[in-house]
């Protein structure tokens, strides 16, 4: 053991899984370090997760440990643009690690550099999308620091490192080695186990939520009301965004949606599978897109869906910090000024569907109505818009012929 007196300071991101109580082990004990771990919370623990996470930290050799509250944060820098956005990777990934990882990395250097430390450190593998979240967090915010990988830098298995912790006398789950489980309250996420094989079923018992066949055997509807884009009340109560999200999610988990797969390509471009539980996301989607179609113009919508795939990709690949992402900020609260209105959703084993929608700003109607009964324009006008509108596609065949 080094000298306490000359030993240097590393603030390490702390979750209390498997990979961060190695890192504080491997930190304090190997490389002389005194560990500080911070564990920013973005509102997916409750109070008996948290003492449980600090505990865990005093247990395996910090030296200190604090909770840097983030939950406001998250939501007003990254999850309310993911809404207004739409934002689902491949299509159906919502995010559910990198939306919370870029906050909790900027956080974490933000608070390494206000302290002084002289290192960095996190537990994140060298195969997957977290570590470059960290790492351009911390040559953005604390240039300064030392940065270690312990995991990364030594190829650390969750064999090798559960075998570590239970031989210096520490409790390891058998779980926590088979599969790397990350809760937050923008989603779960499940990997390891049968996540590598892509012809294996993940089973019931590595998800954290209830299947859908467990689920009640009668729907449940609710309202959510929404302002230039963000939800605002849940049947028509006034909540703050964390406590609408959190009860949103808490009646999607009860009817088991937001349960899926998803299979990607990292940024070093390595095929990755992953299980995820969101209900929160699935379920604001929804009612969130119904609402759009109900307001925005046909460009508006083509408009939306490119930034929103550009945006799920930036913050994928963790170009979270790139001021291309705030131009799309931007342009999303233009966009979203008239997504005002309710949504009533159905909730029912598994699913989530937008049965009614109302706003103000409807296009709907309005003497233009889709279907026999429209008064905007005559039969003859209509045909005259169909004559014109087939002229190139009739002008391409006749030139086939030629």
């Amino acid at each position: 053991m080094s000298d306490p007196s000359s030993r240097k300071t590393c603030i390490l991101a702390f979750s209390g899984g498997l990979d961060t109580s190695y890192c504080v082990a491997y930190l304090t004990r190997e490389r002389g370090y005194d560990v500080i771990t911070a564990c920013v919370d973005t509102g997916g623990f409750s109070v008996e997760e948290l003492l449980e996470i600090e505990a865990r930290a005093m247990e395996v050799g910090a030296k200190e440990h604090v909770r840097i509250d983030a939950a406001d944060a998250l939501y007003n820098q990254v999850l309310s643009h993911l809404i207004r956005a739409n934002a689902l990777r491949g299509g159906v990934y919502p995010l559910s690690v990198a939306a919370e990882r870029v906050l909790q990395a900027a956080e974490l250097c933000r608070f390494a550099h206000e302290r002084g430390a002289d290192a960095i450190a996190h537990g994140s593998t060298g195969a997957g999308n977290d570590q470059l979240r960290f790492d351009v967090a911390a040559r953005v915010f604390a240039p300064q620091a030392e940065l270690i990988t312990p995991i990364r830098e030594d190829s650390v298995s969750r064999e090798a490192s559960t075998k570590y912790l239970r031989d210096l006398g520490f409790v390891v789950e058998d779980k926590t080695t088979r599969y790397s489980i990350n809760q937050g309250i923008w989603g779960t996420t499940i990997g390891g186990g049968e996540t590598h094989d892509s012809w294996a079923e993940v089973p019931d018992e590595a998800f954290t939520l209830p299947s859908p066949s467990q689920c009640p055997d009668e729907p449940e509807e609710c309202v959510i009301s929404f302002n230039a884009g963000l939800p605002t009340h849940l049947n028509g109560e006034s909540l703050d965004p964390i406590s609408l999200i959190r009860q949103v999610s808490d009646k999607g988990a009860r009817h088991g949606v937001g349960r899926g797969i998803h299979i990607g390509t990292t940024v070093l471009g390595v095929k990755g599978r992953i299980a995820f539980e969101a209900p929160g996301p699935y379920v604001l989607f929804e009612a969130h897109r119904a609402l759009e179609k109900l307001v925005l113009t046909r460009q508006q919508e083509s408009l939306a869906r490119g930034v929103s795939a550009q945006y799920a990709d930036g913050l994928h690949n963790g170009l979270f910090f790139d001021p291309a992402m705030r131009d799309i900020e931007a342009c999303l609260s233009s966009m979203q000024r008239r997504v005002c209105g309710e949504v009533r959703v159905k909730l029912f084993k598994g699913s989530v569907l937008a049965v009614a929608a109302r706003s103000t700003h409807s296009m709907l109607g309005l003497g233009a109505t889709y279907g026999e009964g429209s008064t905007a324009f005559s039969g003859d006008e209509a045909a005259g818009f169909c004559k014109v509108y087939s002229m190139e596609s009739a002008l391409s065949a006749k030139a086939s012929e030629s």
